[in-house]
Formats: structure tokens, sequence, C-alpha cells
């Protein structure tokens, strides 16, 4: 038997003496709503009857007379219950007042009200309630945030940050803001969605469950099929598969893509997250900038919280190396990777012998760089040995057609020109491969080759962050702020 406080204790009680006099304290019926809280408040109609529900939030007994307040997915609302003019489906009107709103009737129920609209002496907009149906009990108690509203403080307040990620249910319920960050993301997506069909690009699904864990380089989830008897994984990118529809036929293609990586956390990384890709035939990385600055002034335009990032465009174009050698000093362009160790320890940034030329590379750009960059700034031309799928750059020798775009100081997004060459692709996955006992590598996919070797158009593509573009919208800290359910290790102890 799970631990249970007094109040849950008190509550399971009620439950029992709601079925004891005949009340189903979980009616399968449904019930009938008329209007929103937000549609009274915008049209409001003195003596209008209406019927709502939602959960009840606030409750003051005043003898005959109480006020509580109701909340629904649109807003908040009082309500006055009277003890002459209250009933139930089940009581008369004596009986409802003294027996629920007494004795049963709890904050955090979920109840549906039938009454007439009338404005307070404080022009409060209230509904004098007349009907009063339970439609859903509640056991556990909400925790009850006090707002002062006079001396604009919050008291009791349900804050502490592993508590609101674990119970995002109860986040929802007592703060407000909260449902707003979430609103927003759908409609960050819905705007992303309509810029990309109206320029006539195709919404496609590829395979979460994948037999090559293809299309970036990192730790991939496996799991098994028992009927094919074969491993498979969760996809660490659909990248390879968007591509294949492209040598398929179609123009443009897009895929807002779950991918899971098995790899840390913090706060700009969760191991389930949200990227974007879209491919378009016969363009280029250049191509591709000048679109993503499009693409990415638009949506700044109809979402931003402040203007404290200017979205000015051009945006800036700098090469990776031209970056590290203006924030540590450092010419990495003919570096061999034992020289590239020796720049690590004197930068004090972490390497180890598994750890590649790339990694290396990445990781000093990422801590010694990145930061830098707040206004929309587009790094450019990656060493090849950092791009395994990209393009070989058409006039510089050893680097690729590769963008990063880097906003508020982190990545939001990754391009190139995709690299359609089979017989170079092939030779890099090998030599992928070969890093594979000192790094993480991308898998060879033998069948992505054999359609390269079919053909694919010159293209571009593009891999953008929505977690990460949401933060920016929002000015959220952190990633878990912007996921309705982030990844949480075990609750010590069990559950409560």
């Amino acid at each position: 038997m799970p631990y249970l406080s007094e109040q849950q204790i008190i509550r399971r009680k009620k439950l029992d003496q709601l079925k004891l006099l005949g009340i189903n304290p979980y009616p399968s019926e449904e019930y009938n709503v008329t209007t929103t809280i937000c549609n009274i408040q915008k049209n409001f109609k003195e003596k209008e009857t209406i019927s709502i529900a939602g959960r009840l939030m606030r409750l003051r007994i005043l003898g005959k007379a109480s006020f509580g307040e109701i909340k629904d997915h649109t807003g908040c609302i009082q309500i006055y219950f009277s003890k002459d003019h209250l009933y139930s489906d089940k009581m008369g009107k004596e009986d409802t007042y003294n027996i629920f709103f007494k004795k049963l009737i709890d904050i955090g129920d979920i109840i549906g009200v039938t009454g007439f609209l009338f404005r307070t002496k404080m022009n409060e907009i209230t509904i004098h309630a007349h009907k009063l149906t339970l439609l859903s009990k509640s056991i556990r108690p909400l925790p009850q945030v006090k707002i002062d509203k006079k001396n604009k403080k919050t008291y009791d307040a349900f804050s502490n940050t592993e508590q609101r990620y674990r119970m995002r249910y109860v986040d929802l319920i007592v703060n407000d803001h909260v449902k707003e960050i979430f609103l927003k993301r759908t409609r960050i997506i819905q705007g992303i969605r309509k810029f990309l069909d109206d320029k006539g690009y195709l919404e496609v699904d590829t395979p979460i469950l994948q037999s090559i864990p293809g299309g970036a380089i990192a730790r991939p989830f496996e799991t098994y099929h028992n009927t094919l008897g074969i491993p498979l994984y969760l996809r660490i990118a659909n990248e390879l598969y968007l591509k294949r529809l492209i040598i398929g036929g179609f123009h443009g293609v897009y895929e807002f893509s779950k991918n899971f990586r098995n790899e840390g956390m913090d706060r700009i990384h969760n191991p389930e997250f949200t990227v974007l890709e879209f491919y378009i035939a016969y363009k280029d990385y250049y191509w591709m900038m000048n679109f993503t600055e499009q693409l990415m002034k638009c949506i700044w335009n109809q979402f931003k919280e402040k203007d404290h990032i200017s979205f000015q465009t051009p945006f800036p174009r700098i090469p990776i190396l031209d970056s590290i050698k203006k924030y540590t000093g450092f010419d990495l362009e003919k570096m061999e990777e034992e020289e590239l160790r020796k720049v690590c320890k004197k930068l004090h940034i972490e390497e180890n012998p598994k750890m590649s030329k790339a990694k290396l590379i990445e990781n000093i750009f990422e801590e010694k760089c990145e930061k830098n960059y707040i206004n929309p700034t587009f790094i450019i031309d990656y060493p090849l040995e950092m791009s395994p799928l990209t393009k070989k750059h058409r006039h510089k020798e050893n680097l690729s057609e590769r963008f990063e775009l880097i906003i508020n100081g982190q990545e939001i997004a990754n391009a190139y020109s995709e690299l359609n060459d089979p017989i170079d692709q092939l030779d890099r996955l090998r030599k992928q491969i070969k890093l594979s006992e000192k790094d993480e590598s991308m898998s060879m996919d033998q069948d992505f080759i054999r359609a390269l070797e079919f053909g694919m158009p010159p293209t571009a593509g593009i891999g953008i962050g929505i977690d990460r573009l949401v933060m920016l919208l929002t000015q959220k800290y952190s990633i878990q702020e912007v996921l309705f359910f982030p990844q949480m290790r075990p609750e010590k102890g069990g559950k409560k």
C-alpha cells in the first residue's frame, strides 16, 4: 500500500461517502458544455444562461453562500453558489449545498456548472450557479498557489523544477504561463509548416525504427524485433531516408522528425528531441543560407518575445577555422591530430585518445567560439573530416560546403550541399568505420549507397532543432522547459 498523506486519506473517505449517497464521482455520460470561459469574457451578456465545465481552483465558504473559481482550457471565472438556488441531479437545494460545499467538494475537483451571468459590485463577471454536477473527484490535493495582486507577489508556487518536469500535469494546472509556452510551440511549428507548404514542398514520414542508425554521428538506442529476429534502432536522424525520396523524384521534402540519441543530458540536450529536416533538389548550401534567412526572419517576426536579437539580413558568414583563430589565437588549418591535442590542453578543453580530429575541432569551437554569436550567424566551410555526408568545397581544399546557424550562443541548424557522388560517399563512410574503434562514427548503409548509384540530383539539405528554436522564441534557458515530458532519472524511494 503506497504512503497516503492525511489529505489523501480524507479525500478517499469523501469518495466513499459520495458513492453511499448514490453519486458517481466519475460519471460516464456526456456533459453538455455550451461555451468557454474565454468566450464568456469576450461576449458577456447579462442574465445569459450558460453551462461550462472545468476544475475548481478556489473556494470560499460564507455560510449560505460561497464563491469559487473554475478553470477550463481557456481561462478562469468566478462562480457564486447560493444555498437557496443550487441543486444537483441527485439532491434538492439544501442537501446539495450542505453536502457538497460543507463536506464533499474539494479544490481540484472537476465540475460542471449551469447558471446565468452577472457582474458583482466589484464589476467582476460571475456565474450564478443553479445546477452543480461532479464530473471527476480529485483524491490528491493540488499545490495552492496564492497570488497577492496588490503587492505583486506569489506564495507557495509550484516552482521546484524537478517536480514541475516530473508532474507536468500539475505544472499546467497551477502555472498558467507554462501552458502558453506549449501553445506557442504548436503555433511555431504550424508557422514553419505553412512557410514550407506555401513553397510547394511535401511533408512526409520516414521510419523511426531503422535497421541501420544512419545520417548522423551518434550513439543509438537499440531494440529487437522478435518476428524478424534482428536488432533495430531508434533513428538518430532521418536524413538518408529523405535523400532516398529526392532520388525517387520528389523535388522538395520535409519532416518534423522525432530523433533519439543515447547520449548525455544537459540544458540543451534531451535523449528524445524534435528536428525539422528538409531537402530541395538542384540547390546548394549558398541557396540554403538565403532560404534559411527568409524562414528564420519570418518566424522571428511572428513569434518573438522581445527584440533582444537582431534578425537583419544577410546574416554574417564566417568560416569555422577563422572563428577559432579569432577566439583562441590558434590557426588549425594545417594542424595534425597530435598538434590539436596540444592545443586542447593549452585551452583546457577536454580531449582523450578516443576523440577523432573532427571531435577535437568541434570541442574547441563549442567551448571557445559558439557563445560569442548572439545575433544569427552562419558558421561555414567545415573541415572535410567533420562532414562525411557533405560535398567537398568547390574552391577550398580540405573543406566542405556546410554551415551551421548559431543564434544566442547555440547551434540552431546544420546544413550541407549534399554529397551525391556514390563512390566518394562510400569511401567517406569506410573511413568513418575505421574511426569506430577510436570515436563514435557513422554507420555504413549499403542500400543508401545503392540509391545514390541510381543518381541523386544536386541537393541542399538542412536540419533545424525545433526544441532549441522554441527555447529561443520563448526565452527559455533549458530544453526541459519546452518539452512536455523531458527525460528524468527515476524517482528515489518510489512514487508518493
